[in-house]
């Protein structure tokens, strides 16, 4: 079925992919966000754990899904991989760094012997949570305001930049894009919590925390919106490639590609239905109208920023070497071998929907991490 796909038109079918993954991935950082309300929503040893153990039985499908995007962005797009994480490594190591101490916290903080002791690891599940969010939405925010690097004609990478990416949490867009996420994942973890745990008080904190940060969220999030919509972006020319400055162009891309502008808003009003609704009335399943609608934002935002003949990685050190969809990508030959690979997609997703519904089945209770046979 891919063999009559031009060049082209599988590059556009591997950035909607991508796009599909970064929107997964933003979902299911409730993990991340989750982590970072530990120590104000628990109180005692009891209580942290019940959050922990909630947390613990869904941090892995947050880990897969960021191997799975960053696996296929390398694959899809080896050009952008080369340039960002040759470049801007500092921001990946240490976005690797906060990775490495969650898996180690899940699996050490209840082992016996443990001499660091439990609050030791919940304090490095706070710093991933802290770190991963901030670090992943300022670095995704450089798509839309570009780094500094230049790529010669053999497509080797000079980054100009002496903070090796950690400069780009000094452009306020990115930084509000990177207090977003964080902000949207705690959201997203309170809601969480309230859905998949039996514990009166904890639920009654996450209430006052999940109001507290959807305000910051909102303004914040909105602030990113306008200023997106108003500023310049980087544009290409299908024919030349050759890469200019367009006005307005992440506004145009969204009037220009309105089925793009639907998932926006739609993901905007699921959001704010999530938040509503458990506000407002209560509800404890409002994380399954805010986590679909945070996948469509992100999945939106993917789109606007590579397709519509838009530079997805733009350079402001030298425009010409701005990478773009058809520049950065892999040939057409692996693409097309991908292609039938990412069948699997659906496979994989409906596997992660019966694990999860097979672990939330029933809401955690105290009871039950006494006679629970693993407890992180």
């Amino acid at each position: 079925m891919f063999e009559s796909l031009s060049h082209l038109a599988l590059q556009h079918y591997w950035w909607i992919i991508i796009s599909v993954l970064g929107g997964a991935l933003a979902f299911l950082m409730f993990v991340q966000g989750g982590q970072t309300l530990i120590r104000y929503l628990g109180k005692n040893e009891t209580e942290r754990s019940l959050l922990v153990n909630s947390l613990g039985r869904k941090w892995e499908f947050t880990f897969t899904t960021l191997v799975t995007f960053g696996g296929a962005f390398f694959a899809s797009f080896p050009l952008f991989y080369a340039t960002s994480f040759g470049g801007a490594y500092w921001v990946w190591i240490l976005i690797l760094f906060a990775f490495i101490i969650q898996a180690v916290s899940y699996e050490f903080r209840s082992k016996a012997g443990n001499f660091l002791g439990r609050r030791t690891y919940e304090t490095f599940l706070h710093i991933n949570g802290l770190m991963a969010t901030v670090l992943i939405g300022t670095a995704v925010g450089t798509f839309f305001t570009g780094s500094e690097f230049s790529i010669n004609e053999m497509n080797q990478v000079t980054w100009e930049g002496q903070a090796r990416g950690l400069e780009a949490a000094l452009n306020v867009q990115n930084l509000a894009l990177g207090l977003s996420v964080l902000f949207l994942s705690r959201v997203l973890g309170a809601l969480y919590f309230l859905n998949n745990l039996d514990e009166a008080t904890i639920l009654t904190r996450a209430k006052r925390h999940l109001l507290i940060n959807s305000i910051l969220f909102l303004a914040v999030f909105v602030f990113f919106l306008i200023r997106l919509m108003l500023m310049d972006g980087f544009a290409f020319h299908p024919d030349t490639g050759e890469v200019f400055i367009e006005k307005s162009k992440y506004l145009h891309n969204y009037l220009e590609m309105p089925v793009v502008l639907t998932l926006l808003v739609a993901g905007i009003l699921g959001v704010l239905l999530g938040i509503g609704s458990t506000l407002l009335k209560n509800s404890t399943r409002g994380i399954w109208f805010a986590g679909p609608g945070t996948f469509l934002v992100v999945l939106s935002l993917f789109l606007v920023a590579g397709l519509n003949d838009t530079s997805f990685y733009p350079s402001t050190h030298d425009l010409q070497s701005s990478l773009t969809i058809v520049n950065a990508s892999s040939s057409r030959f692996t693409l097309k071998v991908m292609s039938y690979v990412s069948l699997l997609i659906p496979v994989v997703i409906a596997y992660m929907a019966y694990s999860w519904w097979s672990m939330d089945r029933r809401k955690i209770t105290r009871e039950e991490l006494q006679t629970e046979d693993h407890v992180y």
